[in-house]
Formats: structure tokens, sequence, C-alpha cells
């Protein structure tokens, strides 16, 4: 699991348009506290500091505390708007956490011992249908990752859910098919090679039948000469 991440924030005295400028312009990005049964808290963070943790490259599924008011909430981020032309962190959603609280979170997903599989060692190709895992977790349990080993995968064979062990801790948020998170597919160039061959019989080939009709032609012109 992540470290918790620790982010200092304001209380909101002002919401609207305007006042969220005037924050951006001050390098603050306004943020929202919610959910654990309480009103909506409207915070405001640094935006040097905000994105500091963004590049973490695991900021969404890490717990964020959030320092406010000389106390310390427990959160985790739920959704991150950025400005559609700078990419600047615009507003962040944080969902506060209850003690002993499950989350929905996305983790992603990272394949192990490729070398080990002979179909990839073969030439055939991974194909990823999934790149992150939808799981429902222990607030305190988030993992960074999910390893899954591809040892003894051939071409053909595919890797599903049931296939996985979670974490202790973390379950599958899709519950009612056992999806398909990767396979074992043969390279383009096998399939190229494979369609040719059913392809050998040549499209000119003239059928036997037309072949006698052109000669019977042939012989009665000849006979007209």
């Amino acid at each position: 699991m992540s470290d918790a991440l620790t982010l200092p924030a304001e209380t909101r005295d002002r919401a609207g348009k305007g006042a969220s400028r005037a924050l951006r312009r001050e390098g603050r990005v306004p943020a929202v506290i919610y959910g654990g049964k309480e009103a909506p808290t409207p915070i405001h963070v640094e935006e040097r500091l905000l994105i500091k943790q963004l590049d973490t490259g695991h900021f969404m599924n890490s717990i964020v505390e959030i320092e406010l008011d000389g106390k310390t909430v427990r959160t985790l981020p739920k959704d991150v708007a950025f400005h559609p032309v700078t990419d600047r962190p615009n507003h962040v959603d944080f969902l506060r956490l209850a003690k002993g609280a499950k989350v929905d979170v996305a983790v992603p997903v990272l394949f192990v011992n490729e070398e080990a599989s002979p179909g990839l060692k073969k030439g055939g190709v991974l194909n990823v249908v999934r790149h992150e895992l939808e799981l429902v977790c222990d607030a305190n349990k988030i993992p960074n990752e999910i390893e899954i080993d591809v040892t003894g995968l051939e071409v053909g064979d595919s890797i599903h859910i049931s296939h996985v062990k979670l974490p202790e801790g973390s379950e599958s948020a899709i519950t009612d098919r056992d999806f398909t998170i990767a396979t074992v597919v043969a390279p383009s160039a096998l399939k190229r090679a494979e369609a040719e061959e059913s392809d050998e019989a040549p499209a000119d080939a003239v059928p036997a039948t037309e072949q006698n009709a052109e000669d019977d032609s042939g012989e009665e012109k000849g006979g007209e000469g």
C-alpha cells in the first residue's frame, strides 16, 4: 500500500466561479471534502504541493491526510479536474473516510515473469484488455498495483479475474462475470502467413470446362479459315 500523503489546506469562505478564479491566480486550487455523513467542506490547497503529489503516479489510490484547522481529515481523492488548455489542476474532490471504511479504487496491473511464458518466447504478444482492476478495498489496505504472473502461458491462453490472487482486504468490484484481463495472441506476422496459406489457390486459374470451351471455339475459327 502507498504511504499516506499529507496535504495542508484552508477553508474556502467564498464559493462561485469568481472566487475560484481568484484562488487560482494566487496559486491555490479549489477543492471539496464530502461524504462520511457530514456536510461538504469547501477547501483550497496549494497548487505546487498538489502537482507534486499528482506526479507520484499513485495519488488517486493513496490516502490523503488533509490538515485543516488544526485537525487531520483522512480522505481518498475521487476526481481531479484539469484545465483543457494548460492541463493545470482546476478542482479536486476528496472523499472523507470513516474508520473501517471500504472504498472503490482502480488499481494498475503489472505483468511479471514474461520471460517464463512459452507463448511470448515464441513471439506471441500479450494483449492487455484491462490495464486497471476495479477493486473494493479496506481504506487502509489499498494496493499500489496488482501483480499478475504469466509463467507458463501459451499462445491462445487468457487470464481471467478468477486466476488472480488479490491482496487481503481487496475484492473485485465486478462480481457478475469472470472477465478477461489479458490474452496471449499470435503475432500479426504469423496471422498474415496463415491467411496467405489459406489463399494459395491461384486467382487466375481457369476451370477445365472453360478451357475446353475456348479450345472448341479455336477449332471452329481455324476451320473457317
